[in-house]
């Protein structure tokens, strides 16, 4: 129906990506201002990349998508910031979040379990945030519009946040979490995930 999701995942030439690919990129890795990582290459590759960086104080942002119910647990003290959507939040913890309250009892998991910032998405809801140092949930909710194609939003919300972490650090987290649910929901207003943000006339001006 209108604005659901379906995802075909074909990794292909993402599963070749190895070790050595790794060394290869290890300066540029090094040298960033946020590294992100997911799950479409083979985990333990993903999982060296965030060491990398957080060896070199690089700041980490981890999606766990498409999840894994055997996540290796060191994906969780790795990653800086921690972001799932409701069926990823289920695979890894088995409570199923439909709404509000159960992103809050998943959020106070994950960070059981070493991370240090928890985002669950929650599409139209927008997000729930926790952290070791905000302990208390928070709601930031996401602005109204009609959805026609949802593909590709959780991509459009973790580009979103990479960007503002790396180009202005010194926002708010919170601030962030809405400029990025503005951006996810631009995506999908329209059909397809191919993203045209840059050239986009009508997107609000307090995003940049």
């Amino acid at each position: 129906s209108l604005g659901q999701n379906v995802i075909v995942i074909v990794p292909g030439a993402n599963l070749l990506l190895n070790f050595e690919d790794l060394k290869r990129a290890s300066d540029v890795i090094c040298k960033a201002k946020v590294v992100v990582c997911q799950l479409e290459i083979t985990p333990a590759v993903s999982l060296e990349a965030l060491k990398m960086a957080r060896a070199s104080g690089v700041k980490t942002l981890f999606n766990p998508a498409p999840a894994l119910a055997d996540l290796d647990p060191q994906f969780y003290s790795y990653s800086d910031i921690f972001c799932c959507n409701e069926t990823e939040a289920e695979i890894l913890t088995g409570i199923p979040v439909g709404n509000l309250e159960d992103a809050e009892k998943v959020g106070r998991m994950l960070l059981e379990r070493g991370c240090k910032l928890v985002i669950v998405t929650l599409g139209a809801e927008g997000c729930m945030m926790i952290s070791v140092e905000e302990p208390i949930p928070k709601h930031v909710p996401a602005g109204k519009v009609r959805a026609v194609d949802t593909t590709g939003a959780g991509d459009s919300f973790v580009g979103a946040l990479a960007f503002y972490l790396a180009y202005y650090p010194k926002l708010a987290m919170e601030e962030m979490i809405r400029k990025s649910n503005c951006v996810a929901s631009v995506s999908v207003q329209a059909s397809g995930t191919q993203s045209s943000y840059p050239y986009r006339k009508d997107l609000p001006q307090d995003l940049f």
